[in-house]
C-alpha cells in the first residue's frame, strides 16, 4: 500500500467564501479525522486571509477516494464547491 498525500491551497475570492470555510471547516475536519485510513488532516490559515493551506495523508488510494466522495457530498462540499483548490496529490 502506498500512502496518498495531498498538499496545496484553498483560494477564496472574497470574505463570503472565507465565512463559508470558517463555518463548515470544524465539522469537516472532525469527520475527516474520524475516517478509516486518515493518517493526518490539517487545514490552516496562511498570511493571506483568503488562502488556506491544506495537507492530507491517507493510508492508500481507496481511503483517499472514499474521503473525496464523502467530502463532496457533505455540507462542507456543497458550501465550498465553488472555491478554487490548487492541490498536488502524490501516491496515486
Amino acid at each position: 500500500m502506498t500512502e496518498v498525500h495531498l498538499s496545496g491551497q484553498l483560494l477564496c475570492v472574497d470574505m463570503d467564501e472565507v465565512a463559508a470555510v470558517v463555518r463548515h471547516l470544524p465539522g469537516h475536519v472532525a469527520l475527516t479525522r474520524a475516517e478509516a485510513g486518515c493518517i493526518s488532516f490539517n487545514v490552516s490559515r496562511t498570511g493571506n486571509p483568503l488562502v488556506w493551506q491544506v495537507d492530507e495523508r491517507f493510508r492508500d488510494a481507496d481511503t483517499f477516494y472514499a474521503h473525496q466522495d464523502r467530502a463532496a457530498s457533505s455540507d462542507w462540499g456543497r458550501a465550498t464547491a465553488r472555491i478554487e483548490r490548487r492541490y498536488t496529490v502524490e501516491g496515486l
